[in-house]
């Protein structure tokens, strides 16, 4: 059976930490940026009211600060490893990130096979952010379920590794869920858990999985 590995970026794939974090940390925005986390996180902004004002706040960003930030982030252990085994045992890995896509797409360097986030114009910014092209929740299966019919396989063939809550509609429609590093209620949503800093530890707990559709 070919499966698909989907997974998040911020608090799954970085650890502790999350790419508008990270990207704020280059221009010295942290206190601006954390207000925006905390206002996101406290739902009293939806994702394409975050996306606006990262937008705003990024008027001085180039390449130069969205390079040093990717390599500059706290990465969990073992992504490449994990995504080479994917790759030779031959199954499919992707990226699907509410975080910017300029910033989510730098993956595809280290072997994800795919690697989607919310649109946002190029960088340096010359034009105003699309909010049609941020992410939801929601959209992040509706991504999920375009990542099955490019690759040839279904829903049934998936596994999802998230942290938070932006994860819940995947690990609701898809058979295998690993919670990484994940507060407790989005931890009891998964089929597995995992606390650590090696996506290779996490990947082989979800090996030993059965889909659900199986289990019972």
């Amino acid at each position: 059976m070919t499966r698909l590995h989907l997974f998040d970026l911020d608090g799954t794939l970085m650890f502790g930490s999350a790419a508008p974090i990270e990207i704020s940390r280059q221009l010295g925005l942290g206190a601006e940026i954390a207000e925006l986390e905390r206002a996101f996180g406290a739902r009293e902004i939806g994702p394409q009211e975050f996306a606006v004002g990262v937008h705003t706040l990024w008027a001085e960003l180039t390449p130069t600060h969205v390079r040093a930030a990717f390599d500059a982030a706290p990465w969990i252990e073992g992504i490449r490893e994990v995504w080479q085994e994917i790759r030779e045992g031959g199954d499919y890995c992707a990226v699907i990130s509410l975080s910017p896509s300029f910033f989510v797409e730098l993956l595809v360097e280290w072997g994800a096979h795919a690697a989607h986030g919310s649109v946002f114009p190029e960088v340096p910014f010359t034009r105003p952010v699309d909010v049609k092209g941020i992410l939801t929740p929601e959209g992040k299966l509706e991504v999920a379920d375009r990542l099955c019919a490019r690759f040839g396989v279904s829903r049934s063939d998936c596994v999802v590794y998230g942290d938070s809550m932006t994860d819940a509609v995947l690990f609701a429609a898809l058979p295998v869920s690993v919670a990484v590093n994940a507060r407790p209620h989005v931890a009891a949503l998964a089929t597995h858990v995992y606390e650590g800093r090696d996506l290779r530890e996490a990947y082989r707990l979800a090996g030993t999985l059965s889909p659900k559709a199986e289990a019972s």
